[in-house]
């Protein structure tokens, strides 16, 4: 039988705070709303010669860089047809983003904002653009990553990354 070695972190300190909404249908779109969101990752693969899967410290501060570029902004996804996402300069002369949905339309400065290459901002969405963040700088590939986001008391998306 085979060996299987991780490292989970799932720390109070990995938390964001950030508004949404989300479409549910063709024709259904919540309102805007917010959540603290919690994020718990597991990398799995194989100690190096000191024993470890990854460094804690990189992936801890790596994690906390990550979702800090999340905090206290409105997060929209930009793959969402049903969500056309515009920047444009405001009428005071500021950088804003406009979101339609049928005959419902939204204004955000553009600061507050983190436009996000996702189909939707569930937690599930959420927990894959996490993951892609932290594999684009990984100092190696895991053999597995799964990232889950928390969005309300116990109510998780989970995303899954293995080589191919």
């Amino acid at each position: 039988m085979g060996e299987q070695f991780s490292v989970r972190l799932e720390k109070a300190v990995h938390v964001f705070a950030a508004g949404h909404f989300i479409t549910l249908t063709d024709d259904l779109c919540e309102p805007v709303h917010g959540h603290n969101w919690r994020v718990a990752v597991e990398w799995s693969g194989t100690p190096d010669r000191h024993g470890m899967v990854v460094d804690f410290i990189w992936l801890r501060d790596r994690l906390a860089a990550v979702l800090a570029r999340l905090d206290h902004r409105m997060l929209l996804a930009t793959g969402n047809p049903l969500l056309p996402v515009a920047t444009a300069t405001g009428p005071l002369g500021g950088a804003e983003v406009t979101v339609r949905f049928a005959n419902r339309r939204w204004v955000f400065p553009a600061e507050e904002c983190a436009l996000l290459p996702v189909a939707n901002t569930t937690a599930e969405w959420l927990a894959r653009w996490i993951g892609g963040e932290l594999l684009a700088t990984a100092p190696a590939r895991p053999a597995r990553l799964n990232v889950a986001v928390d969005e309300c008391l116990e109510q998780w998306g989970t995303w899954t990354w293995t080589p191919d």
